[in-house]
């Protein structure tokens, strides 16, 4: 059976939540989500909701998926940073509204398998590294648009000074649980202008790469 009919109905149901840009709302419905989604949760892949992706990580709701990309005021000359592919949907929406995305991810297996999405979706646009999303990317910087799909406990110095002028980043930040605010930054003349998003529930943003099977300690 096609997805069509319930991508239609999540793309309603986003309008109906407030997401008025035209230009989000279109990718994300030419964006397939049960691509995204492991095989035991297909069936709620047109649902708003989170669902496992495993390494502890979920696929966001796409409420709030819509609702970050919407703050970021995208267009086709940018060039985006993300922190934290998982699953790879929220990078394959922001893959169509920007002219180029980095996006990192700790977690190998996930991203070899979002990279596998991207080739057969051919999202050519799309830039992936393996590694510590807390330190960015420098070497590409600065982005005139930062995105990170973890909260922290507070908003990493070294991905705002790869904050390009007149950048935004779009980050949760608190503890786990409902203490989660999300909160938009714009780099204007004088430094960091913040806004407060309202509340969300993400999984923790965390430094380094995990430790591999072999160095694990019996």
């Amino acid at each position: 059976m096609s997805s069509a009919p319930r991508q239609l109905r999540l793309v309603m149901e986003l309008r109906r939540q407030g997401i008025s840009d035209t230009r989000v709302l279109g990718a994300m419905e030419r964006i397939p989500r049960d691509t995204f989604v492991p095989l035991p949760f297909r069936d709620q892949a047109y649902e708003d909701t989170a669902l496992p992706i495993g390494h502890g990580q979920t696929i966001s709701q796409p409420t709030v998926v819509a609702r970050m990309t919407e703050a970021l005021e995208l267009n086709d000359r940018h060039r985006v940073l993300e922190i934290g592919t998982g699953s790879g949907y929220q990078a394959a929406v922001l893959a169509r509204l920007c002219r180029r995305l980095y996006t990192i991810e700790r977690h190998r297996d996930l991203l070899q398998t979002a990279e596998t999405r991207f080739r057969e979706l051919r999202l050519h646009n799309v830039t992936t590294r393996w590694g510590d999303g807390m330190k960015g990317w420098p070497e590409s910087a600065p982005f005139d648009r930062i995105i990170v799909t973890a909260a922290g406990l507070e908003i990493p110095d070294l991905l705002t000074d790869q904050l390009a002028p007149g950048g935004i980043i779009v980050i949760p930040v608190g503890e786990r649980g409902d203490n989660q605010r999300l909160v938009r930054m714009v780099r204007d003349a004088d430094g960091l202008v913040c806004s407060d998003m309202g509340t969300v529930r993400f999984v923790p943003l965390v430094a380094g790469l995990p430790r591999s099977a072999a160095e694990r300690p019996a």
